[in-house]
């Protein structure tokens, strides 16, 4: 799966956000990256109500990474409110994908769209506490134990040959669930998987965060037309219970960050002539004289 570029932006400076991987929101209309603004510790973006939106994850390791995502505090695969310990996707190496909307089969996804948050997918299922923000818990894989073999000693021809004992690699510490879902191969359908659920789990959750007062209702995110997108299960050993890295996200409307001191209104550039000093006719003027005409 692809690693999300945040690429998040304090003093409209884009920045990547995240150490493991990069994270940003992508207008899927423009396919252009919305612009994070940094304020008083936190990322926000500005939605277009109406717009549909992608979360774009890029894997930044060498390796396997889970991206458990959740949208206004409920899990984009699952549906439940979110925890660390659900079902998230699984990034192949340097892999980049954007999640375009909520899981409702292998095959399909309702569409992320902005709304108002009465319309909000997590205020309609009665979840409004956290609408407005984005969350992806990060996991790192576990690496399989090697296995140590000591040489092979000479054998004598009077007894029959023994095959040398191997060290048994050392048990391992349960891990949390790991329902993870895998992303597609560059130039593929994404692909989503759930893994097998452990005994053991996280105690970790989302942490919710209060936001200054808006304006007007705030920006939500909506459950949108049902679309393709198809996705396959894998298996992932977390390598600890707790995520490796979080990534959080604030958004609202232009005129509720604005209200909130958090970005100021875009000013329209003045009216510029590139010319200047260029006369106003298309074509080039009679020079001075009799009549003025061509001969």
């Amino acid at each position: 799966m692809p690693p999300t570029a945040a690429a998040l932006a304090a003093n409209c400076d884009a920045i990547a956000a995240g150490g493991i991987a990069e994270v940003a929101l992508v207008d899927r209309n423009s396919g252009v990256e919305l612009v994070p603004h940094f304020y008083r510790g936190e990322y926000w973006v500005a939605g277009i109500p109406g717009a549909m939106y992608s979360i774009a994850i890029r894997n930044r390791l060498g390796e396997r990474l889970l991206a458990v995502t959740s949208v206004d505090g409920v899990n984009v695969i699952s549906g439940a409110t979110a925890a660390w310990d659900q079902t998230g996707y699984v990034f192949d190496p340097n892999e980049r994908y954007e999640i375009t909307g909520w899981r409702k089969s292998d095959s399909e996804v309702a569409a992320f769209t902005f709304t108002a948050s009465p319309n909000s997918y997590a205020e309609r299922t009665g979840r409004p506490a956290n609408v407005g923000v984005i969350g992806v818990a990060l996991f790192r894989e576990r690496q399989p134990r090697a296995v140590y073999a000591p040489p092979v000693a000479e054998q004598s021809l009077d007894r029959p040959f023994e095959a040398p004992e191997t060290v048994a690699p050392a048990a391992e510490p349960a891990s949390p669930p790991n329902a993870t879902a895998s992303a597609p191969p560059a130039g593929s359908s994404p692909s989503s998987a759930q893994t097998s659920t452990r005994d053991a789990r996280s105690s970790g959750r989302l942490e919710a965060f209060a936001a200054p007062r808006p304006a007007t209702p705030k920006l939500g995110t909506g459950h949108g037309e049902r679309e393709f997108s198809y996705v396959n299960h894998t298996e992932f050993s977390r390598m600890q219970p707790e995520p490796n890295e979080v990534i959080r996200i604030r958004y609202d409307s232009l005129d509720n960050l604005v209200a909130m001191g958090i970005i100021e209104r875009p000013r329209p550039a003045p009216t510029a002539n590139p010319f200047p000093d260029s006369p106003a006719q298309q074509y080039a003027p009679d020079p001075p004289g009799r009549n003025g005409g061509a001969r």
